[in-house]
């Protein structure tokens, strides 16, 4: 919502709180098949991106997401080499993936094209890792992109969606997780965004509940800030077929690539849990 004095505001109604960002210019508006995008530059963020009136991605903070998002399953992995983004279309987690060395295939599968087409225009630093060999677009439909694929097919799997409505709410169910435990490998891992731990605990209680009932003997939450987030307070859950709590940590430590947020350290800390998520939480 923008107001006449230039805020763009998103209002949590459930939880009585909005967040304002001070818009200097509307770069873009359209609605697609699937959603409204909009493209606005702020006073302080940057460009941000903005998809059916919530906040997504913008200049200054898309580093806490797509490298929390991407690192930690990364490192954790014993030899990451296929991985799939089912959504992520302004292409961060793609770019995130593709600088470890390891990964020989990358298919992110994004059913909205107009998001990725207008990432390449706005937020060309997130796209620059499109041309790459490794890389593979597909807009088609995820859930029916794993439904469809092989078993053992993949090392890797980031569901990186928007919130679990409209496209995206078929992403956070039972029969998803089965067929992602379906063609995950041996050692296989399935992340996936998870809201917020302080407003949205019952969605990630839900989530461990659901994913060990497709079959995943481990799960975990990590966290890490992301200010444009309803909270200000983000998390992203792990579901394993092996042990999920030991990682490359030797690799962490010398990664062949620059990093804004994530590091060894940062890796083991995003893990601690706070109490009260202990209290409800395998």
């Amino acid at each position: 919502m923008l107001s006449d004095e230039n805020w763009f505001t998103e209002v949590y109604p459930q939880h009585g709180s909005a967040l304002s960002l001070k818009v200097t210019e509307k770069l873009h508006e359209e609605q697609t098949p699937f959603q409204r995008i909009e493209i606005y530059e702020t006073e302080w963020l940057g460009t941000l991106m903005v998809i059916d009136g919530c906040t997504m991605v913008s200049d200054r903070d898309n580093f806490l997401y797509h490298e929390m998002m991407t690192h930690p399953a990364l490192y954790t992995h014993p030899n990451p080499e296929t991985v799939w983004i089912i959504g992520g279309g302004d292409c961060g987690s793609l770019r995130e993936v593709l600088k470890h060395p390891e990964v020989k295939r990358a298919v992110q599968i994004e059913i909205d094209e107009r998001v990725t087409r207008l990432a390449e225009q706005y937020f060309p630093e997130l796209c620059e890792s499109n041309s790459d060999p490794r890389a593979e677009l597909l807009f088609i439909d995820g859930i029916q992109w794993v439904k469809d694929a092989a078993a053992e097919s993949v090392d890797l799997i980031i569901v990186d969606s928007t919130d679990p409505v409209g496209p995206a709410e078929g992403l956070f169910n039972e029969a998803f997780y089965r067929e992602c435990f379906r063609c995950l490998r041996k050692d296989g891992i399935l992340i996936q965004q998870s809201e917020s731990p302080l407003f949205h605990m019952p969605l990630i209680e839900a989530m461990h509940k659901t994913m060990r009932q497709a079959g995943f003997p481990q799960t975990r939450t990590l966290f890490f800030p992301q200010f444009i987030y309803p909270s200000g307070w983000w998390s992203g859950t792990l579901a394993g077929k092996s042990d999920l709590t030991h990682f490359r940590e030797a690799d962490a430590r010398s990664k062949p690539f620059a990093a804004h947020y994530y590091n060894a350290e940062i890796h083991q800390a995003a893990f601690v849990a706070p109490e009260f998520f202990r209290a409800v939480l395998p």
